[in-house]
């Protein structure tokens, strides 16, 4: 139920702020002049004015989103963290479910004037495309492709915030790219110690983007009222997962002495989970251009050295 106000917007909830993305947005908020709250169920001392929240009994603080002028969705279990028992995959589904439901129900039932709801997604909705470029009018990969399937209802469960007449954005995220955690941080830490090797064929497509560049584009989905709906947030130049790890290799002045990791070797290892490693995903960034997004880093290359150069 939202209600009008006059005064400039300038405060905004972030649910699953203290996660990699949360984080870094959370201070790029901060320096762009925002108030920044964080939703969560964790106690203890922060920057952050915080909100308290419980997924399993579906409660939050009856304060939180009538606080916000714009609200950021950013909770969800680590799909990369223990193998995908069957309790580890309800446990992905709920984490991202629950607190998406949840925030959606607040802006039905409570009076707010939240001018903006995203929540993210991920690439993983396109399944394992092969070469095929996706853009966001592809279908979702067929039903049985776990990450898919969470995609899909993910964000079935934020566009219903659509009608609330709330301007609801979906930002389907790629391979985020920082030192500080994510995916990139075991991929350089194995070819530092002289074991990288492309994954699989190699020929598999990494859709990536800049931490940074993904946290710039996220504040002009927000301030912008044109940003609507479902967007791929990835570079425009997804590479292969042979080409990702070359380059990396050649930034981080280490050679590649390994073969390559034989497909049955990650699946042995990693079970189901090896998806999110051999799934080749080739996503356009064609819908954010024609938006008026401009990445910092379009190119592998000059990102990787914005994290490594100055180390070397």
């Amino acid at each position: 139920m939202a209600t009008n106000v006059q005064e400039t917007a300038r405060k905004v909830l972030i649910a699953g702020g203290t996660g990699l993305i949360g984080t870094r947005l959370s201070e790029m908020l901060i320096d762009a002049g925002y108030d920044v709250a964080h939703v969560s169920r964790q106690s203890g001392p922060t920057h952050y004015r915080r909100f308290r929240w419980d997924l399993r009994s579906q409660t939050i603080d009856e304060a939180a989103v009538p606080y916000a002028d714009y609200v950021i969705n950013l909770a969800g279990s680590s799909v990369s963290e223990g193998k995908w028992t069957e309790e580890r995959k309800r446990e992905i589904l709920d984490s991202r479910l629950g607190g998406t439901n949840l925030l959606v129900r607040e802006l039905r039932e409570r009076q707010h004037h939240v001018r903006a709801f995203l929540s993210v997604s991920a690439i993983g909705i396109y399944g394992d495309a092969g070469d095929k470029l996706v853009t966001e009018e592809t279908p979702p990969a067929p039903a049985g492709d776990f990450l898919a399937d969470v995609s899909r209802r993910w964000e079935a469960a934020a566009l219903a915030a659509q009608e609330q007449g709330v301007r609801t954005v979906v930002p389907r995220v790629g391979i985020v790219l920082s030192p500080e955690g994510g995916a990139l941080v075991p991929l350089a830490r194995t070819i530092k110690m002289m074991a990288g090797a492309p994954l699989g064929s190699g020929r598999q497509y990494m859709s990536w983007i800049h931490l940074d560049d993904l946290c710039r584009l996220l504040m002009q989905m927000l301030e912008q009222p044109q940003w609507q709906g479902v967007y791929n947030a990835v570079a425009p130049n997804p590479v292969t997962n042979q080409t990702f790890t070359e380059t990396l290799a050649g930034v981080l002045h280490r050679p590649l002495v390994l073969p390559k990791v034989p497909e049955f070797g990650l699946k042995l290892m990693m079970g189901e989970m090896s998806d999110i490693v051999l799934a080749s995903q080739r996503v356009s960034a064609e819908k954010v251009l024609r938006e008026g997004f401009t990445f910092e880093y379009p190119e592998l290359k000059p990102a990787l050295e914005s994290f490594y150069g100055e180390e070397l």
